[in-house]
């Protein structure tokens, strides 16, 4: 597949320039949209699901969140890749500096319209992390984000939508109970017979079927709030 967009440089709020995965709409502009990667950084993976949403009339921003660490940042699905990945997410990279790097991408869309966001895995926590804490989001989807549970007394401020796998071993349903729960607004979607990463289909535990109704589901949530 020819990927549609360029890698750019944008700078952060702490004086950082990383690098921003960007890709103009098609067709008539919906609205601006930041996609947050999974621990592997800004792959081919993500680069083509924003391609995806710009087709979908959006204009799309998927920061290298991981570029002041490890400029450039990809991971394979091999153990050792996995722990690299895992090191930076938990340890050398600070999630407040995730979620200030969102705030600027966002700032960066909101004089065209509306502007939404949505992540995988760590971008799933960070989607909702920015649905809480940032300005300037008009609805935000969450994919099996393992955090979220840690910032469960913390409230969404725009129309939010979370999705998780039955199967997820990371994420136990106990956890997504309590969201459930702590936010009776937030349309929590569960998949049955689904694991983590059942959006990915790099991955084993892919699931189409689910990754078409959950991609569904937040087009739907975006149309519905001004996209």
């Amino acid at each position: 597949m020819t990927l549609r967009g360029t890698m750019t440089k944008m700078t952060m709020s702490d004086g950082a320039q990383i690098g921003v995965y960007h890709v103009a709409p098609q067709g008539a502009r919906r609205g601006g949209l930041v996609l947050i990667q999974e621990i592997f950084g800004v792959t081919e993976h993500i680069k083509e699901l924003c391609d995806g949403y710009a087709a979908d009339g959006y204009e799309v921003l998927a920061p290298a969140l991981y570029d002041r660490e490890e400029p450039g940042f990809q991971a394979g699905y091999a153990p050792e890749d996995i722990q690299k990945a895992i090191r930076i997410a938990r340890g050398g990279h600070p999630f407040d500096l995730s979620i200030a790097d969102a705030q600027t991408c966002i700032n960066a869309l909101t004089d065209k319209g509306a502007v939404f966001i949505t992540g995988y895995c760590y971008g799933g926590s960070l989607s909702w992390a920015a649905a809480c804490k940032c300005d300037g989001l008009a609805a935000a989807s969450g994919y099996y984000g393992g955090n979220i549970g840690q910032m469960n007394d913390w409230n969404p401020k725009c129309p939010t939508i979370l999705h998780f796998g039955k199967k997820d071993h990371g994420i136990p349903m106990e956890t997504v109970e309590k969201i459930k729960a702590a936010h009776p607004d937030v349309a929590v979607h569960v998949y049955e017979d689904c694991g983590h990463g059942f959006n990915s289909d790099r991955r084993t535990d892919y699931n189409e079927t689910a990754a078409k109704l959950a991609r569904q589901r937040t087009l739907d949530l975006f149309k519905a709030n001004g996209g």
